[in-house]
C-alpha cells in the first residue's frame, strides 16, 4: 500500500547516491518531497518586444533563422549564439557553457526561449529552452532550492512522478469546515498548485493555503504539547487563602496597576486550578513583575506549599532575598537566600531548613537545583530571566518539587508574532502598563564628534551625586573591529572624573566574585561610575543612577538597548540614555531614531523583529523559533494568528482528537519522528 512515509527510493532514478544528494536537501521520503515547494516562480508567458524592460527576465518566441554557432572562448567554456526572428527583428540570443542545446534549433522551426534581454545590444542572454506556448503548457515555472548533486529538471521530474503516484493517498490535513470557511484549496490542489500552476491566481491561491497550513500544523504540534502538560500527573491544586492574600496587598506602599492585578487572578486562577500551570509573565523594565511573583508566591505558602524564586545571578538573588525579606515581615513568612558563593558552614543549617519546611520561600541561582538540595513541599517555581536558563535546568527544578506550578518571567517584550510561535505551547499573561508616577527616560543619539558635550552632561550629573553606566561592545582593542573598548573608556573615564568620582571596570572575564564585588560597590553609590559590557544587562535596581552612556550603540540589538537602557531611571529623578554612535547603514540609523522615539519595550521589540527577524532576535537553537519554509511569521501574522485561535477551538471542543483521526495520526506521526531523532 502507498504511503507519504514511503522512501524516495521508490522513484525513477533514485538509488543510494541520489537519496544521499536528496537528504542534503532535507528529502527522504515522498512527503517531504510533495512539500519541498518552491521559492518563487519564472513568468514564462511570452512577451512582446515592444514590453520588454531592459534586464527584465523575458520569454520571447520567435523563429529560428540561422544555423546555431558555438565558439569556445577559454578552458571549458563555451558560448552558443542562435539567431531568431521574434515579430519583425532579428535577435541574437546567447547561452553559456551548454553547448548541448544546439540540437535544440532548426532552421525554420518556432522556439520559445527565457532569458535577460539586454534591450541596448537588443540581444538575450538565454536562460532556458521551452516548449512553445500552448492551451497545455503551464505559463510559470517553480523555481526551487537545490545543490550541485540536485538540477531543478531533476527535482521537478521527481516532484511530477511523486504527485501522479501518490496523490490519491495525499490525507487531508486541515478540517472540511475550516477550509471553506477561510476559502482554502484542499490538499491536492494546495501542492498541485504549489508546484505545477498554470496561472498567477492559482499560484497565489495554493501558496496562501500553504502559508495556512504550515502554520496550523506548527500550532497543533504547540498545542498538542500544551494538552499534555496541562494534563501531567500530579498536577496540583493549590487551595490558596484569598483573605491572607488580600491582607498582605493592603500592606503594600503602592497601589497596584490594573495589569498587576489582571495578571495576579490569571497566575492564582491557574494555582487553584488542579492542572498543570505553565505560563510566562512578560513586562516591560519596570512594569513590577517582582511584587507579581511576591503575591503569587504568598499565595502558595498560604496554601502550605514551599516557593522559589530562581535568577541567573548572586547580585540579582541578593536583591530579590532583600526585598522579600523585607515585604513578608509582617507576615511570619520565612525567606531563604541560597547561592554558589554562601560557606559549607551557612549551606548546612539551611539546607536542613528547605527539606524540613522552616522556610517558605527560597530564592537563588541555579544552585537551587543542585543534587544536595531537598525541598518538603515545594509547590510553585518562578523563573526570572527564564531565556538565561536552559530546558534542563528548567525541567530539574520541576523535578525537586512535587511537579510544581511554574511561572517564567523575562523583562525582555515579546510581540506577540514570537509569544505565538516561540512560547505558543506556554499561556502568557502581560503587564503592559508602568506604575504610576515613573518618569519617561529621556533618550539622545549622539555623534562621536559631540562626546565633549555627552561627557560634561555626565560631570553635571555626577555633581548632583547622581551615577552612571558607561557600556562598551568589546572589552580590550580589537584588530578586527574599528570599536570603542571598556579598558580604553575606563582609561579617559578615570583621567577625566577621578579622583573626584570613583570609577570602576566591569566586564565578563573577571570572577564572579570580582563583579559582584563591583556591582555591591556600585548599589551601595561607593562607585560613581560604572564602565562596563553588557554583562550589566539583567543586573541590580540602583535607583541612584540617572545616566546610561552607550558606546557604538548601533552595534547594539534594539531590544538589547532597550534592557540596558532600563538599568536607569529606577528612582524619582530623571534619567536619560546617550547613545554614542555613527552608524554606516540604514539599519543602524534605524535602531537609534526607534530608541529615541519611544520607551514602550513592546513597540521596540516588534522593531527589533522586523528589522533583524526572528532568528537573529532569540537564536533558533535557544528560543525554539521555527524556520518555516512557506510562511513569514512577520508578513503573515494575521495567518499565524488564526491558524492557532483555530486548532485552541479544536482542543477546546475535542481534547482528545477524537473527530478529528487525520490529525492524532498526524502528531503520533511527528511524535515517532522525535522519538526516531533522539
Amino acid at each position: 500500500m502507498l504511503q507519504l512515509t514511503d522512501s524516495v527510493t521508490e522513484l525513477t532514478g533514485v538509488g543510494p547516491k541520489r537519496l544521499t544528494a536528496l537528504g542534503q536537501l532535507g528529502i527522504q521520503n515522498i512527503s517531504d518531497l510533495l512539500y519541498y515547494f518552491p521559492f518563487r516562480y519564472e513568468d514564462l508567458k511570452v512577451k512582446d518586444l515592444a514590453e520588454a524592460a531592459d534586464q527584465e527576465k523575458v520569454t520571447l518566441k520567435g523563429t529560428v533563422v540561422a544555423e546555431p554557432v558555438i565558439s569556445r572562448w577559454g578552458p571549458g567554456k563555451t558560448r552558443l549564439n542562435v539567431r531568431i526572428l521574434v515579430e519583425h527583428d532579428v535577435v541574437m540570443v546567447t547561452f553559456f557553457n551548454q553547448p548541448y542545446l544546439k540540437d535544440k534549433f532548426e532552421t525554420g522551426v518556432d522556439v520559445a526561449i527565457y532569458g535577460k534581454w539586454d534591450a541596448k545590444r537588443h540581444t538575450l542572454t538565454g536562460m532556458k529552452v521551452l516548449a512553445v506556448q500552448s492551451a497545455d503548457n503551464p505559463s510559470f515555472a517553480a523555481i526551487y532550492s537545490v545543490n550541485k548533486s540536485v538540477q531543478q529538471g531533476t527535482l521537478v521530474k521527481l516532484i511530477k512522478e511523486a504527485y501522479e503516484k501518490y496523490q490519491a493517498v495525499i490525507p487531508e490535513l486541515i478540517p472540511e469546515a475550516l477550509r471553506q470557511q477561510y476559502k482554502l484549496v484542499n490538499e491536492q490542489a494546495l501542492i498541485a498548485g504549489m508546484h505545477f500552476p498554470e496561472t498567477y491566481p492559482e499560484a497565489k491561491q495554493a501558496r496562501r493555503t500553504a502559508i495556512f497550513h504550515e502554520f496550523f500544523l506548527y500550532q497543533l504540534q504547540l498545542q498538542s504539547i500544551k494538552q499534555s502538560e496541562r494534563h501531567v500527573a500530579n498536577g496540583l491544586a493549590l487551595h490558596y487563602q484569598n483573605a491572607a492574600l488580600k491582607e498582605f496587598i493592603q500592606t503594600l506602599p503602592f497601589e497596584l496597576t490594573a495589569a498587576q492585578k489582571r495578571v495576579v487572578n490569571e497566575i492564582c486562577l491557574d494555582l487553584k486550578s488542579p492542572t498543570h500551570m505553565n505560563r510566562l509573565l512578560q513586562g516591560d523594565v519596570g512594569s513590577g513583575k517582582t511584587i507579581v511573583a511576591a503575591i503569587t508566591m504568598f499565595a502558595a505558602v498560604t496554601a502550605g506549599y514551599q516557593a522559589a524564586l530562581m535568577v541567573p545571578t548572586e547580585i540579582l538573588a541578593e536583591q530579590h532575598y532583600q526585598k522579600l525579606k523585607q515585604l513578608f515581615a509582617p507576615m511570619n513568612v520565612t525567606v531563604g537566600l541560597l547561592t554558589g558563593s554562601i560557606t559549607a558552614k551557612e549551606r548546612r543549617p539551611l539546607l536542613a531548613d528547605i527539606e524540613n519546611g522552616r522556610i517558605n520561600m527560597i530564592v537563588g541561582t541555579h544552585a537551587l537545583i543542585q543534587n544536595a538540595v531537598n525541598y518538603q513541599r515545594l509547590g510553585f517555581a518562578v523563573i526570572d530571566e527564564q531565556h538565561r536558563f536552559g530546558v534542563n535546568q528548567r525541567r530539574i527544578l520541576r523535578e525537586k518539587g512535587l511537579q510544581p506550578d511554574v511561572l517564567a518571567m523575562t523583562a525582555t517584550p515579546i510581540p506577540r508574532t514570537l509569544a505565538i510561535t516561540a512560547y505558543g505551547e506556554m499561556d502568557v499573561s502581560t503587564i503592559d502598563e508602568l506604575p504610576k508616577g515613573r518618569v519617561p527616560i529621556e533618550t539622545s543619539w549622539v555623534r562621536s564628534n559631540q562626546v565633549e558635550q555627552a561627557l560634561s552632561f555626565v560631570g553635571t550629573q555626577l555633581a548632583q551625586h547622581s551615577q552612571v553606566f558607561a557600556i562598551t561592545p568589546l572589552i580590550a582593542e580589537s584588530e578586527q573591529m574599528d570599536l570603542k573598548n571598556a579598558e580604553e573608556i575606563y582609561a579617559k573615564l578615570s583621567e577625566r572624573f577621578a579622583p573626584d568620582y570613583q570609577v570602576a571596570l566591569l566586564h565578563g572575564k573577571l570572577k564572579d566574585d570580582e563583579k559582584n564585588r563591583i556591582m555591591t560597590a556600585f548599589s551601595e553609590n561607593q562607585i560613581q561610575l560604572l564602565v562596563s559590557t553588557t554583562v550589566v544587562e539583567v543586573g541590580v535596581d540602583v535607583p541612584n543612577a540617572t545616566v546610561m552612556l552607550i558606546f557604538d550603540a548601533d552595534r547594539f540589538g534594539l531590544a538589547q538597548l532597550h534592557q540596558l537602557r532600563g538599568r536607569v531611571g529606577r528612582g524619582k529623578k530623571q534619567a536619560y540614555c546617550l547613545l554614542v554612535a555613527d552608524p554606516k547603514n540604514q539599519q543602524g540609523i534605524d535602531r537609534m531614531t526607534i530608541m529615541t522615539e519611544t520607551n514602550d519595550g513592546f513597540v521596540v521589540a516588534q522593531k527589533d523583529l522586523e528589522l533583524r527577524g526572528p532568528g537573529e532576535v532569540f537564536g533558533h537553537q535557544q528560543s525554539g523559533v521555527p524556520t518555516f519554509k512557506v510562511g513569514d511569521p512577520i508578513a503573515d501574522f494575521a495567518s499565524l494568528q488564526v491558524a492557532q485561535q483555530a486548532v485552541q477551538k479544536i482542543f477546546t471542543t475535542d481534547p482528545d482528537l477524537t473527530h478529528y483521526p487525520t490529525l492524532k495520526q498526524y502528531l503520533a506521526q511527528q511524535q515517532q519522528n522525535y522519538l526516531t531523532l533522539d
